[in-house]
């Protein structure tokens, strides 16, 4: 089952273990400038505020009704992360962007699939995403854009511009399994689900690639057998644009964040985060191949998105998982 709580999605599987739980967060953050070069991860500035669609069923679009979920306000052009908790009890997790693997580039499909490429992630272990995988060690950063121009992933793989938003998939460790490898009673957690409950058409936002970026993606160490998929979560993240999102739920959104020329000029930290115990995926794919933001805007003959002129972070600290991995920013 699946909660909405304090702007986090909390999936948990009380059936299965009375610990298998974890927790997803929506991160609001600096847009990296698009120019070719790579990029340390920038910081979380706060989270994206969740709505439930059932809330305002009678001013939501009608397709949204029957995916439920929940939906977030986005500025054109502006960048997100995804942060896992997942407390200790392993959980394998699937992001897909307008129904797009971001993992592989594939179709996106509720189970999981380790041949011939992973196409999830376990946590903990991946303490974050930050947008579409682009080789080892390379992410292209989530950036919302408009569905019916040609920017999202969904638009340059499929030609269409017709789910938008996010789409999220958790499994947990079968209990056998996590009894066997670690035993010992962690934590619960108490609940509420995350379900859906008619409307005008409202212009919805997808994700496109980015800037480069280096984050790893960890390869499954336990084997894709030890999840339990019978009892798998999802839910459908919708994304309005702020105008929009102010139209339907009568609440303004988070203000613009600053670019990231500004956070970098102001001498604040970015960050490198490395796990040297882990081994990560180095498989090619799809999304390897899309074009940025930045190289669709050029062939449409369009100028630069503002804030896009590349930067040399002044401050860039180390994070490792035997330390707080905490990527807040302070602007």
């Amino acid at each position: 089952m699946i909660e909405l709580r304090s702007d986090e999605l909390r999936f948990r599987f009380p059936e299965v273990h009375r610990d298998a739980s974890c927790r997803i967060e929506f991160i609001r953050t600096l847009r990296i400038p698009d120019d070719g070069d790579r990029y340390d991860l920038p910081p979380g500035l706060d989270s994206f505020p969740l709505q439930h669609v059932d809330d305002f069923a009678a001013r939501v679009p009608k397709p949204w009704l029957g995916h439920g979920g929940v939906f977030l306000p986005m500025y054109q052009a502006e960048a997100m992360w995804l942060s896992f908790d997942g407390g200790d009890y392993p959980m394998a997790v699937k992001i897909g962007a307008g129904k797009i693997n971001a993992i592989t580039g594939e179709p996106w499909q509720d189970r999981l699939s380790a041949a011939p490429k992973q196409d999830y992630l376990v946590v903990p272990g991946q303490p974050w995403l930050d947008g579409f995988y682009a080789g080892k060690g390379l992410i292209r950063q989530f950036v919302a854009m408009a569905l019916g121009e040609g920017y999202t992933a969904e638009e340059q793989l499929t030609g269409t511009a017709e789910h938008g938003g996010l789409q999220v998939v958790a499994y947990p460790m079968r209990k056998e399994e996590y009894e066997k490898r670690f035993g010992a009673v962690l934590y619960s957690m108490d609940t509420v689900c995350c379900v859906a409950a008619p409307a005008e058409r409202l212009e919805e936002m997808g994700l496109a690639p980015g800037g480069l970026m280096e984050q790893e993606i960890y390869e499954d160490e336990f084997g894709i057998d030890v999840w339990d998929q019978s009892v798998g979560a999802r839910c459908f993240v919708h994304i309005l644009n702020s105008a929009q999102y102010h139209r339907v739920t009568g609440h303004k959104p988070p203000t613009e964040p600053p670019t990231a020329q500004q956070y970098a000029a102001a001498g604040l930290p970015w960050f490198r985060y490395y796990d040297r115990d882990r081994e990560v995926l180095d498989q090619a794919g799809k999304l390897e191949g899309l074009d940025s933001v930045a190289a669709v805007r050029s062939k449409k003959r369009l100028a630069p998105l503002a804030g896009n002129e590349p930067l040399q972070p002044q401050v860039v600290k180390t994070l490792s998982p035997h330390g707080p991995a905490v990527r807040d920013g302070e602007w």
